[in-house]
C-alpha cells in the first residue's frame, strides 16, 4: 500500500506498484486502462485484465478473470468500516499507514 495525497489520482504511484509485477494477471477497473500502463505491463509479460475507459480506444478482456476484482472491493469495503480509517481520525500520513497495515491484517486473519 501507498499513501497518496487525497487529491492525486492512483494512476501516478502504479508503475512504482506494479514495478516488479512480472508474469502475472493484473486486474483493475477502467481508470487504469492507460496505453502506457498496458504496454509496460505486457512488456513484463503479465496479461492485463482490465476494460476499456469508454473514452479510450476499446481493447479485450477476460470478463471471466474480471470477475475476481470483487475480491478487492471487498477488502476496501471492510477496512472502510473501521471507524479509525473511514473518518481518518490520524493526523500524520505514518499513523494512518500504520492503521491501513492494521486493518488489512486483520481482514486477511478474518
Amino acid at each position: 500500500m501507498v499513501l497518496t495525497a487525497g487529491q492525486t489520482h492512483e494512476m501516478r504511484v502504479a508503475d512504482d506498484l506494479l514495478g516488479d509485477i512480472h508474469h502475472a494477471y493484473v486486474i483493475a477497473d477502467s481508470a487504469y486502462s492507460a496505453k502506457a500502463l498496458a504496454d509496460a505491463l505486457v512488456a513484463r509479460g503479465c496479461t492485463v485484465v482490465i476494460p476499456s475507459n469508454p473514452t479510450h480506444p476499446l481493447r479485450g478482456y477476460d470478463a471471466h478473470l474480471y470477475q475476481d476484482r470483487h475480491l478487492m472491493e471487498n477488502f476496501f469495503q471492510r477496512i472502510k468500516r473501521l471507524r479509525r480509517i473511514a473518518m481518518r481520525f490520524e493526523k500524520l500520513a505514518r499513523n494512518f499507514l500504520a492503521f491501513l497495515f492494521l486493518a488489512a491484517t486483520l481482514v486477511w486473519l478474518r
